[in-house]
């Protein structure tokens, strides 16, 4: 069967993007940049994700391309004969089903609070009527559950019509809308009084503020963000790679998404602290800040209904592009894996999804005893730990083994592959670094991730 392929360039852009832009570029990269010294925070991020982020995705897009397969077959098809390197491609299948056992959840979140913000519920309500709204939820296994099944059932019915019918026609449409939305928020926000204070904080580096945290913390800060960011190590984005035509070179290609990435990332920024300086608010980090303090704001703005909705509409298109993006590549790796037809294995992915998502939902109510990582964890927390701590990183420095080692698929043959068509091309002189270098910074932030949890 002739592989599918990708209507419009503009649809690979956008979609792969949908992939990298997830929960964390709002929740976490404010927060980030805000406590480490803002401006030079973001431009030592800036550095980092050119010498990490980068030369891993567009080894991810070369052996998707290359191989023209899921995560799951192509080191199969690119690997020397007696060798095991396909191992990883089980791990990264395992990798993507952990990533939406929690993201499910959370993205029910997202559509819960749109709902929640459109119809009123949160007009009136005081600051401590807030907190226990997110309390309520979390602790309602039924409410959970029903948004959990929404999002499953919403990302495999858009997944099972089809590539470009479905996954690329649906995202396309719905990162558009992103955009705008965002662009729309930050100008409103970046607009109300005393929000200049919140763009200087943000905006402006601090170098005494730096001292105070230290400049290795910020680097190793800024290090874990760029690579984390674009979600790289378990093949989502392998699989859009074997979608792509050769018209096009990927380094070009993947400036470009880290671009749109990166300028998510930014403007959540130019949403949150406006607002939150403008009403004295303390900007925090996590789910407090989506659904704790941003809500209090929408209350007290002019028009904050209106808003509000708007900023949930955001974050649940936020949230379904990873989760549709991810839900490709699992129903891709089971039509490679077993010859499944892209219904069935749509039905079959949405059945098995809906029961593997049940632990992180009761982990906040009926089994939230159960504190795997310590006093006030969750399972989400244990299954974010095993997927960002371990599986990213750990897949990212065998995706890169793999295209530099004479033992893999060997760097000329990666760089063949990258430098196919029109558009930035990576010279040979990269060899050493992409040898060297490289595999020993992930391995710094492998390090790092472990110290920072135990």
């Amino acid at each position: 069967m002739e592989r599918e392929k990708f209507k419009s360039r503009l649809g690979f852009i956008l979609l792969s993007a949908g992939c990298a832009i997830g929960i964390g570029n709002v929740w976490r990269f404010p927060y980030v940049v805000g406590n480490s010294g803002g401006g030079v925070f973001v431009l030592f991020y800036l550095f980092f994700l050119f010498i990490l982020g980068l030369p891993i995705m567009t080894m991810e897009f070369a052996v998707g391309r290359a191989s023209r397969k899921s995560a799951v077959k192509a080191f199969q098809t690119l690997e020397k004969e007696g060798h095991r390197w396909h191992y990883h491609g089980y791990a990264a299948m395992i990798g993507n089903y952990l990533l939406m056992m929690f993201y499910t959840t959370v993205s029910g979140w997202m559509l819960n609070y749109f709902v929640n913000m459109a119809t009123g519920k949160f007009v009136d309500a005081d600051a401590a009527g807030i907190k226990q709204q997110f309390a309520d939820m979390l602790g309602d296994p039924k409410v959970m559950t029903f948004w959990m099944i929404v999002v499953v059932v919403l990302g495999f019915a858009i997944c099972s019509l089809g590539l470009q019918k479905g996954v690329e026609k649906i995202t396309k449409i719905m990162m558009l809308a992103l955009l705008a939305i965002m662009v729309v928020l930050a100008v409103v926000s970046m607009m109300l009084k005393g929000g200049q204070k919140g763009l200087a904080f943000y905006l402006i580096p601090d170098l005494h503020k730096m001292k105070e945290i230290g400049i290795g913390k910020v680097i190793v800060s800024a290090m874990n963000q760029a690579f984390f960011t674009l979600s790289l190590g378990i093949g989502s984005m392998a699989i859009f790679g074997s979608y792509l035509g050769k018209e096009r070179t990927l380094l070009g290609e993947s400036i470009n998404i880290a671009f749109l990435d990166t300028f998510v990332a930014i403007v959540a920024g130019l949403i949150i602290f406006p607002a939150c300086f403008a009403f004295g608010v303390n900007p925090d980090s996590g789910p407090s800040l989506i659904f704790i303090t941003l809500p209090n704001i929408f209350n007290a703005m002019p028009g904050g209904r209106f808003w509000g909705s708007c900023f949930f509409l955001f974050m649940a298109f936020a949230s379904l592009s990873t989760v549709i993006a991810v839900f490709e590549n699992l129903m891709s790796s089971c039509m490679d894996l077993w010859g499944f037809s892209r219904k069935k294995s749509a039905i079959l992915n949405g059945i098995f999804m809906c029961f593997a998502s049940m632990p992180c939902v009761l982990g906040f109510n009926l089994l939230s005893e159960f504190q795997p990582l310590g006093a006030g964890t969750t399972i989400l927390d244990l299954e974010d730990f095993i997927v960002s701590n371990l599986l990213l990183p750990i897949g990212s420095l065998i995706f890169t083994l793999f295209c530099v080692s004479r033992y893999g698929w060997g760097f000329e043959n990666y760089r063949k592959e990258v430098n196919e068509g029109k558009g930035l091309k990576i010279p040979r002189f990269l060899r050493g670094y992409c040898r060297f270098v490289l595999p020993v910074i992930i391995i710094v932030v492998i390090l790092n991730g472990l110290l920072s949890v135990f």
